[in-house]
């Protein structure tokens, strides 16, 4: 059952990841939000180093590593394009210094639960609290976009999957309630994020504004 559990998890964020590079690129933008990013980015890095010193099995060092090299584009993506969705006030070098100290900050948070937790329970812990915090930046981004520019059903059902899976082999099997409880709300979001997509499947481009009462439709300049 565990191991099982694992690799459905692992399968699924593997799809989450080439999914959200393909997404990305197709649509000239970044397909996770960004503090989830950089938090997901910092975990797989810091958690590879911790699998070469002996603390994870082998299977989940090789998917962490996957998952590493993954994150690279989508970061990439983010660099990229990230820039367009943001302020006009916002100069290169400030969106630079900013995304560097967002991911600097995320490396930071990691070393702290493994100082507090240890490798083991601190990469569970911090893993659920960040899906969490994944799931709920999804539905903000929904919404900052106006819709689902840069995301997909894919993701968002493997997302689901990934983490459900990880909720019952970390919080049932081997019976942690705090991983439990994050587990159970992130799914609430996950279905939530899922729910939005399947409503409104059409991608609005960024620039566009909804349709004022009476039905025209009232134009903005895009990026």
């Amino acid at each position: 059952m565990e191991q099982i559990l694992a690799l459905v998890g692992g399968v699924a964020w593997t799809v989450v990841y080439v999914e959200a590079i393909r997404v990305g690129l197709r649509d000239q933008t970044y397909a996770i939000p960004v503090g989830a990013l950089a938090l997901n980015f910092a975990w797989e890095v810091t958690y590879s180093i911790w699998g070469f010193s002996g603390y994870a099995d082998k299977t989940q060092l090789v998917m962490n590593i996957v998952w590493t090299l993954a994150d690279v584009f989508i970061v990439y993506t983010y660099l990229r394009y990230g820039r367009a969705e943001v302020p006009g006030f916002v100069t290169r070098p400030l969106f630079a210094a900013w995304s560097g100290l967002l991911f600097a900050s995320a490396f930071v948070v990691q070393l702290l639960f493994v100082s507090q937790f240890g490798p083991q329970d601190g990469g569970h812990y911090s893993a659920l609290l960040q899906n969490l915090l994944m799931s709920v930046l999804f539905i903000a981004l929904y919404a900052s976009r106006r819709g689902p520019l840069g995301q997909s059903l894919v993701i968002a059902v493997a997302k689901w999957v990934g983490t459900l899976a990880a909720t019952f082999l970390l919080g049932v099997v081997e019976y942690s309630p705090l991983v439990l409880g994050l587990g159970i709300l992130c799914s609430i979001f996950d279905l939530a994020y899922i729910a939005l997509l399947v409503k409104n499947p059409a991608a609005r481009w960024r620039g566009a504004v909804p349709q004022v009462e009476d039905g025209s439709a009232v134009t903005a300049s895009t990026n």
